[in-house]
């Protein structure tokens, strides 16, 4: 790695190009003594100088990473810090008695939540309530992804198939995933499965008309460069179509697990036996405040765990796409080399 330094005495006590101390394994060609000495064959510190005028776009690029790879070591520092700061708000208050507009001496401390997990911890119950609604989650979030997806693909792919089905979709649309729940006790045989269709049908909505719009929104040349070269249908639906619509795929899988969560914690309130929700309400109906703050805090990890999950699945498929950071550092490596020049 170049340093200032070197590049510095290079430029002021010999040519860049041509002389002995410039010269490498690749410099030895014609092309190293003309503005060609940017190809790989000229990183030698002499071609790092300003005094050659050729200023290679990896060299100043390394240090910018590095220091992009350090503002993002201070963000992860600064997430985990700000939950610190909001605990310690919390205690204080707590401890405090405060009565600011808000009654804080009725709420429980953060010490007394965090020995009601611990006791809860010790048993087998807390274990079995994440079970039965991790279960019901992914149950009822997988099913609705794929009718999700198929369906929005269908209905913004075939005007026939909009035609047939949009109307009574969008009619059922606009019900809140709750408000089911009568319907869903009064068809289905067991409770379970009735959990499990409101926690499908509150994410079924956002992937669907997240995946329709995404269909619509791909460059009608895109298709028709493919179908020029002679690809069908499937060729087009696996290689151009699928591809294409993953970020605003994702971007529904992402609003459809939040809201989910809403409804299946709402749902297990209402009907369950087990699970977070059932036992968070529980402890209300018994005036254990501790043990509802627990509950709360518990589908708050597992909403965030199953929606960081679907966002980095989601960046690891659509790698292809520019992302901010990356644009960012472009950007600061362009400014880079003009501070060089």
């Amino acid at each position: 790695m170049s340093t200032p330094a070197p590049a510095a005495s290079l430029a002021a006590t010999s040519p860049a190009v041509g002389s002995p101390g410039s010269e490498s394994p690749g410099s030895d060609s014609p092309a190293a003594d003309s503005p060609a000495a940017e190809s790989p064959g000229s990183e030698s510190p002499g071609a790092d100088s300003p005094a050659s005028g050729a200023v290679p776009a990896a060299r100043p690029g390394r240090p910018v990473r590095g220091r992009a790879t350090a503002a993002g070591l201070r963000r992860w520092a600064v997430r985990p810090v700000s939950l610190v700061v909001v605990v310690a708000l919390w205690q204080w208050l707590t401890t405090a008695d405060v009565r600011a507009g808000l009654r804080f001496d009725r709420l429980p401390s953060p010490v007394e939540v965090a020995a009601e997990l611990a006791r809860q911890l010790t048993g087998g119950l807390y274990y079995l309530d994440l079970a039965q609604s991790m279960i019901r989650i992914l149950t009822g979030f997988a099913l609705a992804s794929v009718a999700g997806i198929a369906l929005g693909v269908l209905v913004a792919r075939s005007r026939w198939a909009a035609d047939v089905l949009l109307p009574p979709v969008e009619v059922v649309r606009p019900i809140p995933a709750i408000a089911l729940v009568p319907i869903a006790i009064l068809v289905f045989p067991t409770d379970e499965q009735g959990i499990v269709f409101i926690t499908f049908a509150a994410a079924f909505f956002p992937i669907m008309v997240s995946t329709r719009h995404a269909v619509r929104a791909l460059p009608t040349l895109w298709e028709d460069a493919v179908r020029t070269m002679g690809g069908g249908r499937a060729h087009v639906l696996w290689h151009v179509v699928l591809p294409g619509t993953l970020p605003g795929v994702f971007g529904g899988l992402s609003v459809g697990m939040g809201v989910a969560w809403i409804c299946v914690i709402s749902a297990e309130m209402i009907s369950g036996e087990f699970g977070v929700g059932y036992r968070t309400w529980h402890a209300y109906t018994v005036v254990d405040y501790p043990a509802v703050l627990v509950g709360m805090a518990s589908i708050g990890v597992l909403g965030w765990l199953t929606s960081a999950s679907i966002e980095l699945l989601g960046r690891r498929l659509t790698r292809w796409l520019p992302r901010a950071e990356e644009r960012a550092e472009e950007r600061a490596e362009e400014r880079a080399e003009e501070a060089v020049r």
